[in-house]
């Protein structure tokens, strides 16, 4: 059975993030819409790569996903934040039981500043564990609580997609995914 899996992207996303992320979840079959929320499809990550993304976030309102993920990145976190249609998305993920997650700066500059960390606990990148109400498992990689999974960094990208791939597909499909990585 197919998984939709929406991942957002905006000017200053962490590249290596944001591939990694797509990247894994295609590996696992996933049905994968990269959408940017600047206005244009072309979007220039952090360190310089240019995407052209699948779509814009609001060819995406009306779809149901099964995953809303964030990669990170300075000011590409910021500029996912200060989307109202990715927030309410965000939201609708949560109320409805839906998986979501982020990583890096995203948690804290996304989640936890939109209330949707609440009740929940979360790790994002060692520079902003300040911003985090609950720091209990910040020195964590990857945190996974309910339907919420959280993760560091660059560093940690390949291990939060395929967390990912856990949480949508089960520890099999995750187990298939990484050995064809040679992990």
């Amino acid at each position: 059975m197919g998984k939709n899996v929406l991942v957002p992207v905006a000017e200053g996303t962490e590249d290596l993030e944001a591939v990694a992320i797509i990247d894994v979840l295609r590996r696992a079959d996933a049905n994968v819409t990269v959408a940017s929320v600047t206005g244009s499809r072309q979007v220039t990550f952090s360190r310089g790569m240019v995407i052209t993304a699948d779509t814009l976030l609001e060819n995406c309102l009306n779809q149901a996903y099964d995953l809303v993920v964030l990669p990170g990145g300075i000011p590409g976190a910021e500029n996912l934040r200060d989307s109202a249609d990715l927030v309410s998305l965000l939201k609708h993920q949560r109320e409805t039981g839906q998986l979501y997650g982020a990583i890096c700066a995203s948690p804290a500059v996304i989640l936890e500043h939109h209330g949707l960390l609440e009740g929940r606990q979360a790790t994002c990148h060692p520079a902003f564990v300040e911003q985090l109400t609950n720091k209990d498992r910040a020195a964590s990689p990857v945190v996974v609580d309910g339907n919420c999974i959280t993760s560091q960094g660059a560093g940690t990208a390949v291990d939060f997609s395929l967390a990912l791939v856990e949480q949508l597909f089960g520890k099999e499909k995750r187990a298939e995914v990484a050995v064809g990585m040679a992990l």
